[in-house]
């Protein structure tokens, strides 16, 4: 019995391998079809870095709503770009609320990023896609995630989580 187990779990763990395999993509990841998003604040003062904040809020509540189904980068691209001017709004909007005396400035860009890390999700230095929200001048420190592949959301602290589907599933039945 114990060696039809044996048998058994080696079969599991080959189909389970040979599965994964096909799930890897071996691009580098500057290379891959990635869609950044890069808020950049007025400035580095504190209000607004803070207001920053509250930009993305909105912002990732947002896209995470309406772009939900996405399942490609050319749908996520192209939805993104039709969404551009209810972008604008949604921070023109805060920044209004907060009492800055600017506005945001929208777009959907290639551009040049130095490596960038959060954890263990490296993006080697490129040029990217990237949904780039500048608020007033954009010379402050910036926020940044990927939003196609959906790899990171915001959670009640603040802090990302980053998701995998691979490990989701894996998790579901093992």
């Amino acid at each position: 019995m114990k060696v039809l187990l044996r048998y058994i779990s080696i079969i599991l763990i080959l189909v389970l391998g040979i599965f994964c395999s096909g799930c890897v993509d071996n691009k580098p990841i500057s290379e891959r079809e990635l869609l950044r998003l890069h808020i950049r604040a007025d400035s580095n003062a504190s209000v607004d870095q803070s207001v920053k904040l509250k930009v993305r809020d909105d912002i990732v509540a947002y896209l995470a709503e309406k772009n939900k189904d996405v399942t490609s980068f050319k749908e996520a691209y192209a939805k993104i770009s039709s969404q551009l001017s209810t972008l604008k709004q949604i921070a023109d909007n805060r920044l209004k609320k907060e009492g800055m005396n600017y506005v945001a400035d929208v777009k959907l860009t290639r551009e040049y990023f130095p490596t960038r890390s959060y954890g263990d999700v490296v993006l080697e230095s490129g040029i990217y896609d990237a949904l780039i929200i500048n608020l007033g001048s954009g010379k402050g420190d910036n926020w940044w995630c990927v939003v196609f592949p959906p790899l990171c959301y915001l959670d009640a602290t603040d802090d990302f989580v980053y998701k995998s589907k691979l490990k989701e599933l894996i998790d579901k039945y093992f």
